[in-house]
């Protein structure tokens, strides 16, 4: 394996054709440059110098190699800065596990932009993913950020979390449903109402909270459809196959023949959390962390 420091030597002396100059040049003495110069030839298996007692000129094999240790060291040198910038956190890829409504409620888009503003070299690589392959997904390392639905558990030995968006609920009505006309929505209002509730492949608990904060308000859902995401549900709201709650993050994402009526006195919640391996030794991931949590902190 080559010795970097003697290249650099080797340089130098090429440079300045002259041993003396070279040493005085690198804070070095004349004698042990030339062992250095010396044993780099031994190791080459290659003359570099042609001596004389007024100068030392490059062979022809010298200025061929004279061209490709500079460009190496060039290299060298760019790797090394490559380097600190990575370990600032100013480049290098990310890679961030979200569910549907970390996009809808646009929080992932906003940390994104914010990370874009302070360091826009950096790689991001989104995968829209279920909770549980998220969080598994972090504890094999092939995820730095996960934005989930379903956390891991507080105790987690290995992942840490934190809740970044309670998204408030909203009605959803066909345009042309007769709840329109009402200015103050209450529950006996929705009580017989033919509800769409979305139950996605994994949050079965958030179904039943959903169902026991429409107990807890005054009514029983009578659900006659399900849908598996809220955009789903919210166009077969338009086609008028009957009502359902959504985030309030979906609001921008309506589609035509739908209403939306907001329910001060519905108290659920859609939560939404960023989740994270413990042991983290990338800045970039703890820079994409601490916005997250600036993020929920102006979102409280």
């Amino acid at each position: 394996m080559l010795d970097i420091r003697q290249l650099q030597y080797f340089v130098t002396v090429a440079e300045e054709e002259h041993v003396g100059r070279a040493a005085e040049k690198l804070h070095i003495s004349q004698s042990p440059l030339s062992r250095q110069i010396a044993q780099l030839e031994e190791k080459l298996g290659l003359t570099l110098f042609e001596r004389s007692q007024q100068r030392i000129r490059l062979t022809r094999d010298g200025r061929t190699f004279l061209a490709e240790t500079q460009a190496f060291l060039t290299h060298a040198k760019r790797l090394e800065a490559l380097a600190k910038r990575l370990g600032r956190g100013d480049e290098g890829g990310l890679c961030i596990g979200y569910v549907e409504n970390a996009m809808h409620a646009g929080v992932l888009p906003a940390g994104l932009r914010a990370l874009r503003a302070e360091r826009p070299n950096v790689h991001v690589a989104l995968h829209s993913l279920y909770s549980s392959e998220q969080l598994e997904g972090l504890r094999q390392r092939s995820l730095d950020i996960a934005l989930v639905c379903d956390p891991p558990a507080e105790d987690d030995p290995d992942l840490e979390r934190v809740r970044v968006l309670s998204d408030p609920m909203m009605l959803a009505l066909p345009e042309d449903h007769p709840l329109c006309a009402h200015e103050n929505l209450q529950p006996t209002d929705l009580a017989t109402q033919e509800w769409i509730a979305v139950r996605h492949y994994e949050t079965g608990e958030h179904h039943h909270n959903f169902v026991s904060a429409c107990v807890r308000s005054g009514f029983t859902p009578l659900i006659k459809m399900e849908a598996s995401e809220p955009v789903t549900a919210l166009s077969l709201v338009a086609a008028g196959l009957g009502i359902a709650m959504v985030q309030q993050g979906l609001r921008h994402q309506v589609p035509p023949g739908v209403v939306l009526r907001e329910l001060p006195w519905f108290s659920y919640r859609a939560p939404l959390w960023a989740a994270w391996h413990r042991i983290n030794l990338r800045p970039l991931v703890g820079t994409f962390r601490e916005t997250l949590l600036e993020l929920a902190a102006t979102a409280d």
